[in-house]
C-alpha cells in the first residue's frame, strides 16, 4: 500500500509540473483565469451603430430651466400609444448651432409588442438635456422636433 500512495504522490507531483495537460488536482475545480478567456467581439464592432429610434408623434410642451452651469431643456412628448421607451433628445448638425438655432429630434424607441392607445396622461414621456453656459454662448434659439411638429425657445 505504501508503494501505491509513493507512486500515486510521485504521478501527481510530476504531471503538476506540466504545461499541457492539466492534472494538478488543485486547478481542477478553480475558476479559469483571465488569460484562458477568448474574446468574441468582431474586430469592426457588432455591427449596425444607425439609431432605429422613431420621432415620437407630437413634442407638447418644451421648457428651460436655469441653472449655475447652463440651463436643462425640458421637453414633454406624445406617442401614439402606451410602451413607448428609451427616449432621448439627439442633436442635429453634431450638437453645433445652426444660426443660431440648436436642433433636436426627440428620439423614442417602439413598444416590442402590441400594446394599447391608453390616455395621453399614461402616454406621455419626459426628456431632458444639459446645455452647458459655454455652449450658450453661440445659441439663440432651442428646436426640439418631432414628427408632426416642432417647438422652439428663444433666449
Amino acid at each position: 500500500m505504501p508503494r501505491i500512495l509513493a507512486a500515486l504522490a510521485l504521478v501527481l507531483g510530476l504531471a503538476a509540473c506540466s504545461n499541457g495537460i492539466n492534472l494538478n488536482p488543485l486547478n481542477w475545480f478553480s475558476k479559469p483565469g483571465q488569460e484562458d478567456w477568448v474574446a468574441i467581439e468582431p474586430a469592426d464592432g457588432w455591427g449596425d451603430t444607425q439609431d432605429r429610434r422613431l420621432l415620437v408623434d407630437q413634442v407638447t410642451r418644451l421648457t428651460a430651466e436655469r441653472t449655475t452651469a447652463g440651463i436643462i431643456v425640458h421637453a414633454t412628448g406624445l406617442p401614439p400609444r402606451l410602451g413607448y421607451w428609451d427616449a432621448t433628445l439627439e442633436p442635429l448638425n453634431d450638437g453645433k448651432p445652426e444660426n443660431g438655432v440648436l436642433t433636436y429630434e426627440f428620439r423614442i424607441a417602439t413598444p416590442r409588442w402590441a400594446t394599447p392607445p391608453g390616455t395621453p396622461y399614461a402616454r406621455t414621456v419626459h426628456v431632458a438635456e444639459f446645455i452647458s453656459n459655454a455652449r450658450l454662448r453661440d445659441i439663440r434659439a432651442i428646436r426640439v422636433v418631432g414628427a408632426r411638429n416642432s417647438r422652439s425657445l428663444r433666449r
